[in-house]
């Protein structure tokens, strides 16, 4: 089977002689080769066809020496298309005139009389190089409408409580700067998504928004996934690597569960952020890096802080914001919303005739703590909808009862004897079944520190 030929060709030149020459030796090697005395004739060629290199003279009959025509309609070519890619035909005498116009937007330039080798590795280059714009153009748009298809300000962040609402307006002020910003949150709660909106209303938001997830980073590998690594810089560095520093490069890197990240780390991430710049591994150049920083996590970073398990230069590098995003069971008001979303999502994905949750349901869902927040609510919701049945949900079709907390008898506190001891288990007690069992949140009701909870958990045997 015959391979086939890739690219289209133009040519623009007086020389009639020169532009057959061309056409036959090109004709070989590109799929299409088109020629032309007349560069009048540009704006409709180019109307007509979508040419992947142009090759145009600088000088034409009317100006033989200036290059001025050719400036002119190199200009116009990529007013007509700004991801034209031009390769200039100009005299040896002419150099320094076919430099300046690659300033100003020529891709390259040939010289005449031109060696036919010389000619068909600088048109493969241009080809290649228009191919590359062509995919970074399809990006851009994809990504253009992505955002435009985000008809809400805070696309995907459902919420009318009271408590959203200050979440959404301090998305509102902190977006437009470029402040660092520190989300707390139990899991679940939605702290990825708030970090994009931030993004998304940022003045960043046409630049990459990057994230990492540190807690499933391993030390041996942080410097190499965050910085980047040279060609066998380690075992398996087989090619040059650019770290997410470099990745979110104008752009926003975001920095989830960073409550995780071993002390060792956290002091290389603070040289990092403190000196904006980052320096690969197995090199020792230094490479500016410009980004904006979001930071999530779900631990209680300022009792870690105190435990000595967090920097507290770096809590102050990243906190210049916090957001705190309440769990489920304190916006009550955003279940049924919520529910209804995700129902509308699911009975499209599964093809299920299912419009909303029921009254029962809603009532049924806002008695429950929801541990997993919305995250548990969605994988709920979802398995709903695939074994329903019915067109509204109905409490029976939420599979709750394994979810459901046992109802337990709460041990009081016996006033009559004051032993310290069983006073201290009955309150490390209640405090871990009020808060599901987050240890670190069981200890800051106690006013304890994770270490010292621990220690008493093991020492009555809890």
């Amino acid at each position: 089977m015959k391979e086939q030929k890739a690219g289209k060709i133009l040519i623009i030149d007086d020389n009639e002689d020169l532009l057959k020459a061309a056409k036959i030796f090109l004709k070989r090697h590109f799929g299409q080769v088109d020629t032309e005395t007349n560069p009048g004739l540009l704006p409709i060629l180019m109307v007509n066809e979508q040419y992947d290199v142009i090759l145009l003279d600088m000088n034409f009959t009317r100006d033989v020496s200036s290059g001025q025509e050719g400036f002119y309609w190199l200009d116009r070519i990529l007013e007509l298309d700004s991801s034209a890619v031009v390769v200039l035909i100009t005299a040896y005498g002419d150099v320094t005139t076919a430099v300046k116009a690659i300033k100003e937007g020529a891709t390259d330039f040939v010289l005449k009389p031109w060696e036919n080798e010389k000619l068909l590795a600088t048109l493969n280059a241009a080809l290649q190089l228009r191919q590359s714009k062509l995919e970074i153009s399809q990006l851009r748009n994809q990504q253009q409408q992505f955002l435009q298809d985000m008809d809400q300000k805070f696309k995907d962040i459902i919420g009318q409580s009271p408590a959203m609402m200050k979440v959404f307006e301090t998305i509102d002020r902190v977006a437009g700067t470029d402040a660092n910003v520190l989300i707390l949150g139990e899991n679940g709660t939605g702290k990825e998504l708030v970090a994009r909106a931030i993004h998304r209303n940022s003045k960043r938001h046409k630049e990459a928004f990057v994230g990492v997830d540190l807690g499933s980073i391993t030390p041996t590998l942080f410097e190499s996934e965050l910085f980047g690594h040279k060609k066998g810089a380690f075992t398996d560095a087989r090619e040059d690597r650019s770290g997410r520093f470099e990745q979110a490069h104008k752009g926003t890197l975001f920095l989830d569960e960073i409550g995780n990240l071993p002390l060792p780390l956290q002091a290389k991430l603070l040289a990092t952020l403190q000196n904006r710049e980052v320096t690969r591994v197995g090199t020792n150049k230094a490479l500016p890096v410009n980004i904006r920083l979001i930071s999530a996590t779900n631990m209680a970073i300022h009792n870690m802080v105190y435990d000595n398990s967090f920097r507290q230069d770096l809590l102050y590098r990243i906190n210049t914001i916090e957001i705190t995003l309440p769990p489920l069971r304190e916006r009550l008001e955003d279940i049924m919303p919520l529910a209804n979303h995700f129902i509308g999502i699911y009975a499209k994905k599964y093809n299920k005739d299912i419009r909303k949750a029921g009254e029962g349901l809603i009532k049924r869902m806002q008695k429950y703590t929801w541990p997993g927040n919305i995250r548990e609510l969605q994988h709920s919701i979802e398995r709903a909808v695939i074994m329903s049945n019915h067109s509204v949900l109905q409490p029976e079709d939420l599979f709750m009862q394994k979810q459901l907390p046992p109802e337990k008898h709460e041990e009081s506190i016996n006033l009559d004897h004051y032993n310290i001891e069983d006073v201290e288990k009955i309150l490390i007690r209640k405090a871990l079944q009020k808060h599901n069992g987050h240890i670190t949140r069981a200890a800051e009701e106690l006013g304890l520190t994770r270490s010292s909870l621990y220690r008493r958990l093991e020492r009555y045997g809890l």
